[in-house]
């Protein structure tokens, strides 16, 4: 098998496999668990049509590089894939008998959204110039950052499913804050980005800004894992204040969808 292909899955096996050993209290049925990774892989296709719908709005790159990435960022690359992500997460498990504790919220948000960085992810290093370094960057970096998105969409969704009284908000905030970050996500890459290619890399200004740019992205990754760890921990104590017991994430294995 291609190393490029292995290299390119092989981040997306290590968080799927993280997230279900997290999943301490009422394991999920691995058959709905793939099914929810293939549907994942499948939200490209209507993610990559929006996409395409709304980047002719998008700002001029050359003569407006830093409202186009930010635009680029938000409204195309933000908007279009958590969007599409959300409503087949709520398609798939709202009315789902297996949706019955806090933390399956972000299992369910967490495996959806991996099958979309997976099919991402392949692209992207098989068709990148140096196929090994497009990996290793990109499974540091944007397959993390996935599944650190649907860990928050999967945080509101279920305090949306178990708090009916407050489930407007919390929805709402499903779609909002993941959207938020992965806009700034895309965005500081983007602006920098386009700076260097309006102005070119020559000139002093447009790369301290860059390298400034970079200094916060790695500033927000760091703070995007903290938030992602302590809202996992949350739903995990959130899951065993409803009672359920405690079991290795193998205990209790099923099939079913």
């Amino acid at each position: 098998m291609n190393i490029a292909f292995i290299s390119a899955v092989l981040p997306v096996l290590l968080l799927l496999w993280f997230i279900y050993k997290k999943d301490k209290y009422q394991p999920e049925p691995l058959g709905k668990l793939v099914w929810t990774f293939f549907v994942g892989c499948f939200s490209v296709v209507p993610a990559v049509l929006m996409e395409q719908a709304i980047m002719p709005l998008a700002p001029d790159a050359a003569s407006m590089p830093v409202f186009n990435g930010i635009f680029t960022g938000y409204a195309v690359a933000g908007f279009s894939e958590e969007l599409c992500k959300l409503l087949l997460l709520l398609w798939l498990i709202w009315r789902s008998p297996h949706f019955d504790e806090y933390f399956d919220g972000i299992v369910y948000a967490a495996y959806l959204s991996l099958g979309f960085a997976c099919v991402e992810n392949i692209g992207y290093v098989l068709q990148g110039d140096d196929q090994v370094m497009t990996a290793l960057m990109r499974g540091v970096l944007a397959v993390p950052a996935h599944f650190l998105f649907a860990v928050t969409m999967g945080y509101y969704v279920s305090l949306a499913k178990f708090d009916p009284e407050h489930r407007r908000r919390h929805l709402w905030r499903a779609f909002l804050y993941p959207m938020l970050l992965h806009g700034t996500y895309d965005a500081l890459l983007m602006v920098s980005g386009a700076l260097g290619e309006a102005y070119g890399e020559e000139n002093a200004v447009v790369m301290t800004t860059c390298g400034v740019l970079f200094i916060v992205f790695i500033v927000f990754d760091v703070k995007l894992w903290r938030w992602g760890l302590k809202r996992i921990k949350r739903l995990q104590e959130r899951s065993q204040e409803q009672g359920f017991d405690r079991l290795h994430p193998f205990d209790g294995f099923t099939w079913n969808f």
